[in-house]
């Protein structure tokens, strides 16, 4: 929480009685308005102190298909100092691949065929799961289909953000990395 959005509903308050000022005039009554509640917005700042330096941890899934593992690679090692910041769990040879290109701490589980995807599974379903990070191969039928059902499913019945393909995948880092997701905490 920025300090904009903490003091926002009281200078658009502010604002809506004053808009009809001139900017000139504007700019010295907010600076007026700003000096007399000083003491208000110092109190609120104290107050809330632990919202603006909250650093909320949350736990990333990755898993990847055979020819999407070197895409996921890459886009952990371009979003690694994000990535850095959170919890991270994969399937085993997709987390290998990961953790030694980044050198991002990742709790690995079994390879995918193996039980991987259930294990990731169990943990959506436990509400132990932030984000899923699933690159797929579109083009390739696989046997391990009716897993990654069973885990979009759970990931829409526990409000669970998942990307299935890099645009949304960089697209849920990017809001990660702004603090938007912070709303999953309310679900743990």
């Amino acid at each position: 929480m920025t300090l904009e959005q903490l003091l926002s509903p009281a200078v658009l308050e502010w604002n809506m009685k004053h808009d009809h000022l001139p900017d000139d005039v504007l700019i010295k009554e907010f600076n007026k308005w700003v000096a007399e509640n000083e003491e208000l917005i110092n109190e609120s700042v104290k107050n809330n102190k632990d919202k603006f330096e909250r650093n909320i941890k949350m736990t990333i899934a990755l898993i990847a298909h055979d020819a999407k593992k070197e895409l996921m690679t890459q886009f952990c090692i371009a979003y690694c100092g994000t990535l850095s910041k959170h919890s991270l769990c994969a399937t085993g040879t997709t987390g290998k691949m990961v953790s030694e290109a980044t050198g991002l701490e990742i709790t690995r589980f079994l390879c995918g065929y193996q039980g991987g995807d259930e294990q990731i599974a169990s943990r959506i379903a436990c509400n132990e799961i932030d984000l899923l990070l699933l690159f797929r191969d579109p083009l390739t039928a696989k046997t391990t289909e009716p897993n990654e059902a069973n885990l979009l499913r759970l990931c829409d019945v526990h409000n669970i953000p998942v990307a299935t393909n890099l645009a949304t995948a960089e697209l849920l880092i990017k809001s990660l990395d702004r603090g938007d997701l912070e709303w999953r905490e309310m679900y743990k």
